[in-house]
């Protein structure tokens, strides 16, 4: 599928029938599956066979899913995980030990934030925030000795940075590590992190991929271009044997192309479990099949609502990385030519009040804690998500009292501008 345009890897990618067999990606549901002798089964404990002996760890029909898109994002393995907070975890922790460190934009997802700044610490893996608008300078001097990786997120949720790729990947490798870019706002569609030096990207499936806010879901992707032997001393976990499975070196034996996937499905989600159902597969391959009609409509949407917004003379300020005039628009226009995502974060003049006030009002756009999928949403972080929090601490940690995340679906344009100036009306 490598010479196919994305548009064709969406709808064909992954799964292949043979003559006779299902047209449709079939679901298997089963946790064993049958071998005809134990020498059968040993090599695939090995790793010296292509199979699957219990789906903790692999099953067809999410390995059907992860193949499309690894072809989607240009890489050359991946697996699912149960969400995308799982994802980023192993991401993580499949070259991260206790002891070791590393280095993250400040403007990520709260509960990829939280995850590292709380959940991982405990696990002795320290982490270095840095703004995104640092100086290459400025990130260089955020490593140490023991940093093992840099992250980032491609259009942070809900700040709507967009990540420099040239100045992080090149932080990155030179000091030896890979570059983990979540790319859930953006997806393949609109940015590839690869072609711009990432090293492994990260999904959270739930939000655009499957579309329909069907099932939860992540993904991890890796590029097979890190060098992992060349940086052997930083990565025992690949490059030295793996005691607790049979000795094998991942790097040596799967090589840049499969060796990271392959540890982070033997070794972590053979412990952790953390694996996505085939049902949940098969719904997030349907979402996939029309992932390149539907991000072209958020973004219209997105675009036409930020520009309405931008014109209120009841809106404070508007953040959208595809409208001009915007402090991301630059780097946008950059990485994302073709269009950001249907996300748009503004605030309402009045602070708190005034924004739940509007949220009371909408009617046809549902508050919810979701984002990205067909249906239009919104969120006021200050009233939920980040209630506990006064407002010193939410202008703190880059979300005023006054935020609105409006995540703009697939329904007309005009009626949702309209349901949001009604809202906004005396």
């Amino acid at each position: 599928m490598s010479d196919y345009k994305i548009e064709t890897k969406c709808v064909q990618a992954g799964y292949t029938p043979k003559n006779g067999e299902p047209r449709e990606m079939p679901i298997i549901y089963s946790t064993t599956f049958k071998y005809d002798t134990s020498e059968d089964m040993g090599k695939l404990f090995d790793l010296e066979a292509n199979g699957y002996f219990y789906s903790r760890l692999q099953n067809p029909t999410c390995d059907m899913v992860a193949a499309k898109i690894a072809a989607l994002e240009g890489g050359t393995a991946a697996m699912l995980t149960g969400s995308g907070q799982a994802a980023n975890f192993y991401a993580v922790f499949n070259i991260a030990n206790c002891g070791d460190h590393i280095v993250s934009s400040a403007s990520i997802y709260g509960g990829t934030f939280n995850l590292f700044n709380v959940t991982m610490r405990k696990m002795g893996i320290d982490f270095t925030f840095v703004e995104p608008d640092c100086t290459p300078e400025e990130l260089a001097a955020a490593f140490r000795p023991n940093t093992k990786a840099v992250f980032g997120e491609t259009i942070a949720n809900p700040a709507l940075t967009v990540l420099d790729f040239e100045k992080f990947a090149n932080a990155a490798h030179s000091h030896g590590v890979p570059l983990i870019v979540d790319n859930t706002f953006a997806t393949p569609v609109n940015c590839r992190p690869f072609e711009w030096g990432a090293d492994i990207v990260t999904h959270s499936t739930t939000k655009y991929m499957d579309g329909h806010g069907t099932a939860v879901g992540g993904c991890i992707v890796d590029s097979g271009k890190f060098d992992w032997m060349a940086h052997a001393d930083k990565f025992p976990g690949l490059c030295t044997p793996d005691e607790s499975y049979h000795g094998i070196t991942y790097a040596e034996r799967f090589g840049k192309e499969g060796a990271f996937i392959t540890k982070a499905t033997a070794q972590l989600m053979r412990d952790f479990g953390s694996v996505q159902s085939p049902q949940s597969a098969y719904y997030l391959n349907l979402g996939l099949e029309s992932l390149h009609v539907r991000m072209a409509r958020h973004c219209e949407n997105g675009l036409k609502m930020a520009q309405f917004l931008s014109t209120n003379d009841k809106i404070a300020w508007v953040d959208y990385p595809g409208l001009p005039g915007c402090k991301y628009y630059p780097t946008a226009q950059k990485y994302l030519p073709n269009g950001t995502c249907g996300v748009v974060s503004f605030g309402v003049k009045g602070g708190r009040a005034a924004a739940e006030a509007f949220m009371k009002k909408l009617k046809l756009i549902a508050i919810e804690t979701h984002v990205a999928d067909a249906r239009s949403c919104c969120l006021h972080p200050a009233s939920s998500t980040h209630r506990q929090l006064t407002d010193e601490e939410l202008v703190a940690c880059g979300i005023g009292a006054d935020l609105v995340r409006l995540s703009c679906g697939l329904e007309n344009a005009d009626d949702l501008i309209a349901d949001v100036a009604q809202a906004l009306a005396d």
